[in-house]
C-alpha cells in the first residue's frame, strides 16, 4: 500500500490547532510539502517550524481570515499565480457556535456558510487547474458526523455541515473524470479546544459538572473515550495518499462508533 507523499504539496486550512494542526503534521511525516493556512501569522510560524522538522523541507504559510471569503480567495490566487500548485487540499475550519436552531439568528447561518462552504469553494476553484495539470488531486473535507445524523444542540452546525457534505458529493461527481477524488472525514467527539468549549457550555447551561457532562458524552461512544486529533488526521492521510486512488465521494466517520447508523 502506497502512502508516500514525497513530491506532493498539501494545503491544510485551519492548521494552527486541533485536527488541522495534526493533519498538517501527519501529512508532513509522509513527506508532503505543507502550506499552512490560518488567520494568525504568529501561530502559523510556530507550526511551520514544527512541520519543517518533520519533513525536512522549507514549508510555507498563507495568512487569511476565513470569515471573509474574498480575502481567502485572493490569498490563494496570489499563491497559485507564482507558478505553484497544490496536490492535496484539506478543507478544515472551526465549527459554528453551539445552540438550538430555534434561537439561531440569520447572521449565524450566513457566517457559517461563508466560513465553511464559500471558502472551501473558492479555494477549490483556485487549486483545481494545478491538480488537473499535475495528474494528482485529493480534496478532503473535515466536516462532522452531523452530516449523517444531526447532533443535539448544534443547530447551525448541523445545517451548514450538511450543505458542505452535498457540495462535496457534487464535486466528486464532477471531478472523477480527472482522477481527482473528493471525500469527507467526519470526526466524532475529539479532544480539541472546540470540544472543551462545548463541554463547558453544556455544564454551565445544565448546572452539571464538567465531569458529569463528559461521562454523559462518553456513554454514547462504544469505545468509551474521546478521539485524539491525530486519529482523525490518519484518516485524512489515507484519503490523501495514492492508496485511496479509487475512494471517491464518500463520508468516513471517525467517531469510535457513536453515530447510530451505517
Amino acid at each position: 500500500m502506497e502512502l508516500n507523499l514525497k513530491g506532493k504539496t498539501a494545503l491544510v486550512c485551519g492548521s494552527t490547532q486541533g485536527i488541522g494542526r495534526s493533519s498538517a503534521q501527519e501529512l508532513a511525516k509522509l513527506g508532503a510539502r505543507i502550506v499552512l493556512m490560518a488567520r494568525d501569522s504568529e501561530k502559523l510560524q510556530v507550526e511551520k517550524a514544527v512541520v519543517d522538522q518533520l519533513n525536512g523541507l522549507d514549508n510555507e504559510i498563507l495568512v487569511a481570515d476565513f470569515s471573509r471569503w474574498e480575502e481567502v480567495q485572493q490569498v490563494v490566487q496570489v499563491y497559485i499565480a507564482t507558478g505553484k500548485h497544490i496536490n492535496i487540499l484539506v478543507n478544515n475550519n472551526g465549527g459554528p457556535a453551539a445552540g438550538p436552531i430555534t434561537e439561531a439568528k440569520p447572521e449565524a447561518f450566513l457566517a457559517a456558510f461563508t466560513q465553511h462552504l464559500l471558502c472551501s469553494q473558492v479555494i477549490t476553484q483556485a487549486v483545481l487547474p494545478g491538480m488537473i495539470n499535475s495528474g494528482y488531486g485529493r480534496i478532503i473535507n473535515v466536516i462532522s458526523t452531523s452530516v449523517k445524523m444531526p447532533l443535539h444542540g448544534l443547530g447551525v452546525s448541523n445545517t451548514i455541515r450538511a450543505a458542505v457534505g452535498n457540495w462535496s458529493k457534487t464535486l466528486a461527481n464532477e471531478l472523477g473524470k480527472h482522477g481527482i477524488t473528493v471525500n469527507n472525514v467526519l470526526p466524532g467527539a475529539t479532544m480539541t479546544g472546540r470540544l472543551e468549549q462545548i463541554i463547558k457550555n453544556k455544564a454551565e447551561k445544565s448546572g452539571k459538572s464538567i465531569a458529569e457532562i463528559e461521562a454523559e458524552m462518553l456513554a454514547e461512544i462504544p469505545m468509551k473515550r474521546f478521539a485524539r486529533p491525530e486519529e482523525i488526521a490518519w484518516a485524512v492521510c489515507y484519503l490523501a495518499s495514492p492508496a485511496a486512488a479509487y475512494v471517491n465521494g464518500i463520508n468516513v466517520p471517525v467517531d469510535g462508533g457513536r453515530t447510530g447508523n451505517l
